[in-house]
């Protein structure tokens, strides 16, 4: 059951720096439903928002014969006008007595627009329930506090953990100071990724293939070893039709800069953003420059000539990358998750069978490592697709 406080059973540990102070109206199973809508809403800019979250907002009114949306907002692709603005500007003045469904913290701080809270005040809002807390010190209680001294009914935490979802890359910048890491691999059927010197090997079907496209355009960024680039030239775009212009930014992990120029990813920098990891000021940098291609200066590890990742990261979301996919090889994926980088892992198991040369997979099913759950299972054509996760705020 909810309490009546509207708490959704979560108490101020739920959302971080976040305390609650007087009462709110009950819950109701409405307020469920279109909560779940105005998070299905905020799914439709994941990727495209830049340093912002992709949050949702409905507004909806009811003058007696049931509920009606009057305003619908998504954050702007670019990060702004945000989700509040959008949905009030399309309600107008039935936002006057309505209840908004924020599935963020409304902002509370002033920047290039005015606080998203206090834009529901004027617009005569009575009522806000929200779903995640913003753990940004500008808004974290703030955003709230002032709903509630506009003299607005304010519902916090309202299926808060669904809400993190399409903003998680968001919150992991804000609270571990690096980007998101989701790891991903597909697995034939006898434990392999690939066959040494053999170029790519298609494990998954064209279904499992699309699937991986659309993970792509949902992350800032893609990252893979040189070694990947060698044995594979992969191109690491999004091929969806209609959604190409999604492609993420492809990082390569190359300390000494040894890709060929001749490689698919080098003569496709000038169409598709690209960046190689590199240590110092390789003898090549020139050439890759002229090429289009962005130089990551990266620290080694101590000791070692191997790029600092946990570093790297640090650099990443500085520059305001909030999600990388890791779909690197075997000695990549191995890296990142020894160093305890990965907060999401895809695992994809093709009915292929690799075979003699064969390169051992880091990761299968029956050996995930114990701090990671089970997640969504989807079965892609012969291929199935597992996600695990681990909570990392």
């Amino acid at each position: 059951m909810t309490p009546a406080d509207g708490t959704d059973g979560a108490g101020p540990s739920a959302e971080p720096g976040f305390e609650e102070s007087g009462r709110a109206s009950p819950v109701t199973d409405l307020d469920r439903r279109f909560m779940a809508a105005t998070i299905r809403l905020s799914e439709r800019h994941v990727g495209l928002t830049g340093t912002n979250p992709s949050v949702g907002t409905l507004i909806v009114r009811d003058d007696g014969d049931g509920p009606v949306i009057v305003g619908r907002g998504i954050t702007a692709p670019g990060g702004r006008p945000h989700a509040e603005t959008i949905a009030l500007t399309e309600a107008g003045d039935l936002a006057i007595g309505a209840t908004a469904y924020v599935t963020l913290e409304p902002c509370a701080h002033h920047g290039r627009t005015p606080p998203c809270a206090e834009a529901l005040v004027r617009a005569g809002i009575a009522r806000v329930v929200a779903a995640a807390g913003d753990p940004d010190p500008r808004v974290s209680g703030r955003g709230h506090a002032i709903l509630r001294a506009g003299g607005i009914s304010v519902v916090p935490h309202l299926l808060a953990d669904e809400a993190r979802q399409p903003m998680s890359g968001y919150l992991a910048r804000l609270t571990r100071k690096r980007p998101e890491v989701t790891l991903k691999l597909a697995v034939s059927r006898d434990g392999m990724i690939g066959r040494r010197g053999g170029g790519q090997v298609a494990i998954t079907g064209p279904v499992a293939n699309a699937q991986t496209h659309l993970l792509r355009a949902r992350h800032d960024a893609i990252l893979v070893g040189a070694g990947t680039i060698h044995e594979d030239d992969p191109a690491l775009t999004c091929r969806l039709p209609g959604l190409e212009s999604r492609s993420p930014l492809r990082i390569v992990l190359d300390a000494g800069l040894r890709t060929a120029l001749s490689s698919r990813l080098v003569r496709t920098a000038s169409e598709t953003p690209t960046a190689f990891a590199v240590l110092g000021d390789p003898a090549a940098a020139a050439a890759f420059r002229a090429a289009g291609c962005e130089l990551i200066a990266c620290e080694a590890e101590p000791g070692t000539d191997r790029i600092a990742l946990e570093e790297l990261l640090d650099d990443l979301a500085a520059r305001g990358i909030s999600s990388l996919l890791v779909e690197g090889g075997a000695q990549t994926a191995r890296s990142f998750l020894e160093q305890n980088l990965v907060d999401r892992i895809v695992l994809v198991t093709g009915d292929t069978l690799v075979g003699a040369g064969g390169i051992a997979s880091p990761l299968v099913p029956s050996d995930m490592p114990a701090d990671f759950r089970a997640g969504r299972q989807l079965q892609l054509g012969p291929d199935l697709w597992r996600e695990y996760e681990r909570r990392t705020f």
